[in-house]
């Protein structure tokens, strides 16, 4: 009963399931089994099982039979904060086409007592990829299911390779995985570009872009084609090669105002507004972060989520970011919002050199430790002042951020207030 609670758990509680499946039961004079009544009980919720090619519709959540036609061993990989994961495959069809079943860590163990030609009957809701379902939960069923002819496969032809003249727009860090054999690999992330617009590229040999800087301009011959629309994705290996390039490939990115309600963007703006970072649990039991960022460009604003490594960033109103590969989607508010996850990438602009200071503010509490704020400008300030004093601060400024060397109070006359204020009223 819980596999099919799973499916209306955001219609009733458990305690009001159980107590319709067994009103059903009784209602039904006792003649149907538990099972039985609760898929009653679901369809009359409005929860009903679908045939596969009523999957591209536009519910969160799936219910379905399918039988299997062919499946993937367990594949293991290495997630963007170091854990290992298991991912596998499912190929399932019926009378009216096929889906490809995706199962993460635990339920991709479930492949091994799986064999083809089972039934199954599956919650799901729509996958990363157009066309796959990721499974919440699923179970062997009696039921027959008669497949179409010509059924599609699992097996892809071998990945293409092409050369691509880019420019190089931002690189990550190497991390370091133990592959299958136990020996250590590198994997590093990039995010380059050309006239078409930017993409991901992933390298998986050690040293590909040493000594190559963000803004450079490449020749990658044999780049291996990974790309899903509307996303962009290559990869490098040992057969692939880079060359600088003397010609500049120009990248144009769109503006704000360009931004759809889905899809893959990238875009350039001035931070102007931002939030604290909330945490979160994620669906495999791990703790991470989103924050929520203001952009603006001369087109218009955006709000933008980062999401895990991101949303730790130092991002202040006043930095000029490049946020590459995020998805668009709409907000609750049915505003246009982007979305930056692990493949994504963002790009702060180099702030300016240390400098000298003068500055005379209010001490605010706030987002990431204590600011002042003079009414225009606002910066972080390192030390204990508390809150709400009028102080004037000489010190050292490194981008958003005073470090005192001396500090005075200050006495707020009234006259000037008022002038002020007059000057804003008016």
């Amino acid at each position: 009963m819980q596999f099919h609670y799973a499916l209306v758990d955001d219609l009733v509680s458990r305690e009001e399931f159980e107590r319709r499946v067994e009103e059903k039961i009784l209602d039904c004079g006792n003649l149907v089994d538990e099972l039985s009544a609760a898929l009653l009980v679901v369809g009359d919720l409005g929860r009903q099982h679908v045939k596969i090619q009523g999957l591209s519709g536009k519910s969160s959540l799936f219910s379905f039979f399918g039988k299997v036609i062919e499946k993937s061993d367990p594949r293991e990989f290495d997630r963007a904060d170091g854990e290992k994961g298991l991912v596998a495959s499912i190929l399932l069809g019926d009378e009216t086409g096929e889906t490809r079943i995706v199962l993460w860590d635990e339920k991709a163990m479930a492949v091994h007592e799986i064999e083809v030609g089972d039934v199954l009957e599956i919650i799901g809701k729509p996958g990363k990829r157009q066309g796959d379902i990721m499974a919440l939960a699923l179970r062997k069923a009696s039921c027959e299911i008669r497949c179409r002819s010509n059924p599609v496969s699992l097996h892809q032809p071998p990945a293409e390779r092409v050369n691509l003249p880019v420019k190089l727009l931002a690189i990550s860090d190497p991390v370091s995985f133990t592959r299958k054999d136990g020996s250590p690999g590198e994997r590093q992330e990039a995010i380059i570009g050309d006239p078409a617009g930017t993409a991901r590229l992933v390298i998986w040999t050690p040293g590909a872009l040493d000594d190559i800087t963000p803004g450079s301009s490449l020749l990658i011959e044999g780049a291996v084609n990974r790309s899903h629309p509307p996303a962009r994705e290559f990869s490098l290996d040992e057969k692939s090669v880079i060359t600088p390039l003397d010609t500049p490939i120009e990248v144009t990115l769109p503006g704000i105002a360009d931004v759809g309600n889905d899809g893959i963007y990238s875009i350039h703006g001035i931070v102007c507004d931002e939030t604290p970072q909330k945490p979160f649990t994620t669906r495999d039991g791990q703790r991470s972060f989103v924050r929520n960022i203001l952009v603006q460009d001369s087109s218009g604003k955006i709000r933008v989520a980062l999401w895990g490594d991101h949303a730790g960033r130092e991002i202040y109103p006043g930095d000029s970011i490049s946020v590459y590969n995020a998805t668009a989607k709409t907000g609750r508010n049915g505003d246009r919002e982007l979305s930056a996850g692990r493949t994504s990438s963002i790009s702060i602009d180099t702030s300016p050199g240390a400098q000298e200071i003068v500055f005379q503010g209010t001490i605010v509490p706030g987002t990431g430790g204590t600011w002042i704020d003079n009414g225009l400008t606002t910066y972080r300030i390192e030390g204990d002042f508390p809150a709400g004093r009028e102080v004037r601060v000489r010190g050292i400024l490194r981008g958003h951020t005073i470090t005192p060397d001396s500090f005075e109070g200050v006495e707020l006359l009234p006259a000037p207030l008022v002038e002020r204020c007059r000057k804003f009223s008016g």
